[in-house]
């Protein structure tokens, strides 16, 4: 059953301009791209260590440039949706706070500043090459058109973020010319869909019977069928991990299988999502639960150190 958001997270009049109103215009701009979410960028860089150029300086160099750009238009992407959504923000006890919602950024600064970040993200895109332009294109165009329309389409809102994920990481495949396995790319979209899933959610249970009001296609979703998706989501994005780590492909690639040593890290890091979201009331912001869970943060960080000995130093070489 849905509880009532907590009292100290309710808007109280003009509170959640609070600090934003205080911060001078340029800093609210670059709070509003939201660079902590930057770190779902980080996906790039799986076509870079799984193709086996880490430590390769130029394809390292590309993959970073890479990241700079969808940085850049993840930026430019946040400040329309806040813009479009600036109302229904500003009934929200947490959103109302963002710097757009609280009138600390202007609406024509803020889509100035889109427009800007855009093109010249888009002009380093193609420089870095076509096929990496066309990917970064087509990022663009879907979380714009989520932003305006797919976001209030059940089901295909979720769907949308999930194929956002999949984008990156074929950018960071397509910039330094490698193939990506099909098998990572399964990976990728069902984890972006238990993430997604959960922060609807997460978003249900803190606004309760404002949920609605908030965010009408949240009237379409309940805990309930939230917590079924998930547990679909859940298993489907283990099974894939483990057939990943032993499958045929994987072990002509890597010449090793130990991949599947790694196993118990997306369980423990699931699994520990799952209790934060369940018994923390988290899940509304994943990257800032990834930045503050110092047990996920690890989780993660073992997981990359042991997927990149087992790639570049495996056993019996």
């Amino acid at each position: 059953m849905a509880r009532s958001p907590r009292p100290d997270l309710v808007v109280q009049g003009a509170s959640p301009a609070g600090g934003a109103a205080d911060r001078p215009l340029a800093l609210n701009l670059l709070k509003s791209l939201r660079p902590e979410q930057w770190t779902k960028n980080l996906v790039i860089f799986a076509g870079l260590i799984f193709g086996r150029h880490l430590l390769d300086p130029q394809p390292l160099a590309r993959t970073i440039a890479a990241f700079v750009v969808f940085c850049a238009l993840s930026g430019a992407v946040y400040l329309v949706n806040d813009v479009v959504d600036r109302e229904a923000d500003g009934r929200h006890p947490l959103k109302a706070k963002r710097p757009i919602a609280s009138g600390a950024v202007p609406v024509g600064t803020a889509l100035g500043a889109a427009l800007v970040l855009t093109v010249t993200a888009l002009a380093a895109a193609f420089r870095l090459g076509p096929l990496f332009g066309v990917v970064s294109v087509a990022y663009v165009g879907l979380l714009s058109l989520y932003s305006v329309s797919l976001k209030h389409v059940v089901i295909l809102d979720v769907l949308a973020i999930s194929i956002g994920f999949v984008l990156r990481a074929v950018a960071g495949a397509v910039v330094i010319a490698v193939p990506i396995s099909h098998w990572l790319l399964v990976c990728t979209v069902l984890l972006a869909l238990f993430l997604a899933l959960s922060k609807r959610r997460h978003e249900l249970v803190l606004l309760s019977e404002g949920a609605i009001e908030h965010r009408r296609i949240l009237g379409e979703y309940s805990p309930y069928l939230l917590d079924q998706m998930i547990g679909v989501v859940t298993a489907s994005t283990l099974i894939a991990y483990i057939f990943y780590t032993f499958s045929p492909e994987t072990l002509q690639k890597f010449g090793t299988g130990n991949l599947g040593l790694t196993i118990p890290f997306p369980l423990y890091g699931i699994f520990r999502y799952l209790y934060l979201v369940h018994r923390k009331e988290g899940g509304g912001s994943p990257a800032e639960m990834l930045l503050t869970d110092r047990p996920l943060l690890i989780c993660v960080a073992l997981w990359a150190a042991a997927v990149v000995f087992i790639i570049y130093r495996p056993f019996g070489a």
